[in-house]
């Protein structure tokens, strides 16, 4: 059975994900703890916008917790992307965190290729903008927490039910 109220609360904390990583590239530990909790919760009342049980929710958590861990480990990915990934495991289930993976990759790489482009060549001064950008720290960077809950936002409009997930 699929919720209303598990896709809004899914959507609500997918947008919180993103909002923060583009913005500050930083989600902190509480995101991360309320998106576990609702989506166990979600996975326990039957209710969540994936169709998922509690324990499918388990084995994508620790699916998605242990794909990306060595990426943290190498130092070439975040914790947070990590933790949204598991996040995302519990949310959607293991059959999701491929294409996920992969979705979020592509654009993540379209991202990084993009801000090679305008950095790095004369086109840069054609794209300059004043307000928000990529860069943080003084360093150009992909949010790819966010093209992580981005993909997954899109699979769920685009499937509209559970059954595109199983």
């Amino acid at each position: 059975m699929n919720g209303p109220a598990g896709t809004l609360l899914f959507i609500a904390w997918a947008a919180v994900v993103a909002i923060c990583d583009c913005r500050w590239r930083r989600i902190s530990n509480s995101i991360a703890v309320a998106g576990l909790v609702a989506a166990f919760g979600c996975a326990f009342l039957q209710c969540g916008p994936f169709g998922i049980s509690p324990a499918q929710a388990g084995i994508g958590a620790l699916t998605g917790l242990f794909a990306l861990l060595p990426f943290f480990a190498l130092g070439v990915m975040g914790a947070a992307d990590v933790k949204v990934f598991a996040v995302l495991g519990a949310w959607c289930g293991l059959r999701a965190l491929p294409g996920l993976w992969m979705a979020a990759s592509l654009a993540a790489g379209a991202h990084a290729l993009w801000l090679l482009v305008t950095t790095r060549t004369r086109l840069a001064g054609l794209f300059r903008q004043s307000g928000a950008t990529f860069e943080v720290a003084g360093k150009a960077s992909t949010p790819y927490a966010a093209c992580l809950t981005v993909a997954a936002s899109v699979w769920l409009v685009l499937h509209g039910t559970a059954g595109g997930w199983r």
